[in-house]
């Protein structure tokens, strides 16, 4: 049996910008991601500080060095530009790989600085 536990977050994200024209997903430095072990287009839930709002998305790259955190489509009306976020990713492990597993938490700084 496969049992879904956390496999990545990171923590206390700054959203940068959002825009609500965009087809969808979340735009995140690329250096944050591989920090956090999430690949583009993994899904991943958004957790609003702020607000309290709770959604998924999809990742994308954004341009490595930019702290950018953008929240894209739809979802951008959940959350305003300067909010907390924090942002985990799932995985499915079976009994012997939860043995060792460790999620991997990135956490970040006012400025999107990983900490």
């Amino acid at each position: 049996m496969l049992l879904e536990f956390l496999n990545s977050k990171i923590h206390r994200a700054t959203i940068t910008d959002s825009d609500l024209n965009y087809v969808g997903s979340i735009t995140i430095d690329a250096d944050i991601l591989d920090a956090a072990n999430i690949r583009e287009y993994q899904k991943v839930d958004i957790l609003d500080i702020n607000n309290g709002e709770r959604f998924q998305t999809y990742a994308i790259k954004g341009e490595r060095k930019s702290k950018t955190f953008c929240v894209n489509g739809a979802a951008a009306r959940k959350v305003q530009k300067g909010d907390k976020v924090i942002i985990v990713s799932y995985g499915y492990f079976s009994e012997d790989e939860l043995k060792n597993h460790k999620p991997v938490i990135v956490q970040i700084d006012d400025d999107n600085n990983i900490i």
